[in-house]
């Protein structure tokens, strides 16, 4: 129960940065010590990237819902693992088709 509690409060963390990227003013980075791109529209890129946070952090809470079932250490830790690798490597694919449709 406390490892699925811990898991929340990481996705509303990253609720948190959607709510700062859909709301910015100017337009967001995305990648960690990466300059924000040159934008045409910023208002519609900075929602866009705000609601690619907002379906990682539904997505990962999808993913972190065993944790309320599973046992210590179980096997079934490893479609987890597995499941947040694969949808953090398609948001940052995401990302690019994001960054190339508003640059």
């Amino acid at each position: 129960m406390a490892g699925f509690a811990i898991w929340s409060l990481v996705c509303a963390i990253l609720l948190g940065i959607g709510v700062s990227a859909w709301t910015s003013k100017e337009s967001v980075g995305f990648f960690t010590g990466a300059k924000p791109p040159e934008i045409r529209d910023i208002h519609k890129y900075n929602h866009s990237v705000g609601a690619l946070w907002f379906v990682y952090a539904i997505l990962m809470e999808i993913c972190g819902t065993p944790l309320l079932f599973l046992e210590q250490n179980s096997v079934g830790f490893i479609p987890v693992i597995i499941g947040v690798v694969v949808i953090t490597i398609a948001m940052g694919i995401a990302y690019l088709q994001i960054e190339k449709k508003w640059k």
